[in-house]
């Protein structure tokens, strides 16, 4: 008898779209077949939906321990989880102290363990004077790690800082050694504060102003340093977070050459451009700045090119005073929730209106990631997988209402959207944690991602 039974739904398997069942037992699939008459304690019936791996979103932050005010494990991950994400891996900021050696790492396992409605895991950071801690981070379990070519951080203690060029440069050296990815934040930090200085005292602190004053070139250069740094280490490299199309392509080129890189995008980058950020306001504020419509439509080709490895939130939450207390949009909060709405904003702009294949789509939001970060037990539906499954709707339309997020803070870039696409249900290694109807399920049953 299996635990569970998918039946009649467009599954997306690798070589293609196909109306089988799957069958499901002791939390991994266990059978996929025309179809399955065997019993089952439950059956789903996806008729007319896609059903499809859970999203692995490498790219969220949850602020716990240090920062709960602004997001927490529990909330953060029912929003994920709503979202249509059924595996994350948490960034080594926000949270205080920040996660740089296994001291702090072990305080986050702590934290983690019994809030978790998905599957989850974590990066250590490179910073400076934390060299010696690489190593203990990487027996610890952490999937990948994280550093900043770009101003970050407080005066606060025990915060996140960005690396400079000696701690970068003998970092990815002992990376490389550890046979770790470095994943990076490429923004020029002496580029861009000079120039927000600049703008703020000449009063030009507009939506318009803000992608200015950190202009395409600034990430280029940054993605071009850590780039030939790679090259010359042998680090594995990971660029975060990219806004533009002459990043990709420096990336791209330096892929030809031999070095070992690949690059995600978010949705706000495809679904907001400088110009919405007049309307939204400063909760559309992020770092890059989210670009101007021409810059924009490069990405979007990038995209539709195959140029993009894949997609993550950068969920970066905050609370609601740090956005709208601030005198102008240079000073509010950098960061947008997002962790709810990977899936369906992206189907919707990305297969549905400019049509990319759904098989890529999944390759965007769960295969690429999966192989890239070394996690064999997720990322497609295939037997012995982690049954990490959503169902997607692709005929329902709905608005994003701050009353239906999970967030600690309830507030969004896109709140007021019209999205032509629904996650209906979310199924965590055969658990079902979320369900459009009944919301989130049962208790958490997230468990801890380790190499």
């Amino acid at each position: 008898m299996f635990d569970l039974i998918i039946k009649n739904g467009n599954v997306v398997l690798r070589d293609g779209v196909k109306k089988v069942d799957i069958g499901i037992k002791d939390e991994k699939i266990s059978c996929i077949s025309e179809e399955i008459t065997d019993d089952a304690k439950e059956v789903i019936d996806a008729t007319g939906q896609y059903v499809m791996p859970g999203m692995i979103d490498t790219h969220v932050h949850i602020s716990e321990p240090g920062r709960t005010e602004w997001e927490g494990f529990e909330t953060g991950s029912k929003a994920l989880a709503a979202g249509g994400t059924t595996s994350y891996v948490e960034m080594p900021l926000n949270a205080l102290p920040a996660t740089v050696n296994k001291e702090a790492l072990d305080l986050k396992l702590e934290a983690a363990k019994t809030q978790n409605y998905v599957d989850y895991a974590f990066y250590g950071g490179l910073v400076p004077d934390n060299l010696e801690d690489l190593e203990g981070l990487s027996d610890a379990g952490v999937l990948a790690f994280k550093a900043f070519i770009s101003n970050c951080g407080s005066d606060i203690p025990d915060d996140f800082t960005n690396v400079d060029d000696y701690t970068l440069y003998k970092g990815m050296q002992k990376l490389a050694e550890l046979d770790q990815i470095l994943c990076i934040h490429a923004e020029n930090p002496d580029i861009t504060s000079k120039l927000e200085a600049e703008f703020i005292r000449e009063g030009k602190t507009s939506a318009m102003d803000y992608p200015d004053a950190r202009p395409v070139i600034a990430e280029v250069e940054a993605v071009q340093k850590a780039i030939l740094l790679a090259k010359e280490t042998g680090c594995k490299l990971h660029l975060v977070h990219i806004s533009t199309s002459e990043a990709v392509q420096a990336i791209l080129k330096a892929r030809s050459e031999g070095v070992d890189v690949t690059v995600e995008s978010c949705p706000h980058y495809f679904s907001m451009s400088a110009e919405d950020v007049e309307e939204i306001g400063a909760y559309a504020k992020c770092q890059p700045p989210l670009r101007k419509k021409p810059v924009q439509e490069k990405l979007w080709e990038e995209l539709l090119n195959g140029n993009i490895d894949w997609l993550t939130s950068d969920h970066s939450p905050c609370t609601e005073d740090l956005k709208l207390e601030a005198d102008n949009l240079f000073e509010a909060w950098g960061g947008i929730s997002g962790a709810q709405n990977n899936v369906d904003l992206m189907f919707d702009l990305a297969v549905k209106q400019r049509g990319l294949s759904v098989n890529r789509f999944v390759e965007l939001i769960a295969t690429t990631p999966a192989e890239r970060f070394n996690i064999p037990n997720k990322g497609e539906i295939s037997v012995a997988k982690d049954a990490d499954i959503i169902l997607v709707d692709p005929n329902q339309s709905y608005t994003v209402k701050r009353e239906d997020l999970y967030y600690k803070n309830k507030h969004s870039a896109y709140e007021g959207r019209n999205i032509d696409c629904r996650v209906t249900k979310t199924i965590v290694r055969g658990n079902v944690v979320f369900d459009l109807e009944e919301g989130i399920v049962g208790n958490p049953i997230g468990k801890l991602i380790t190499k």
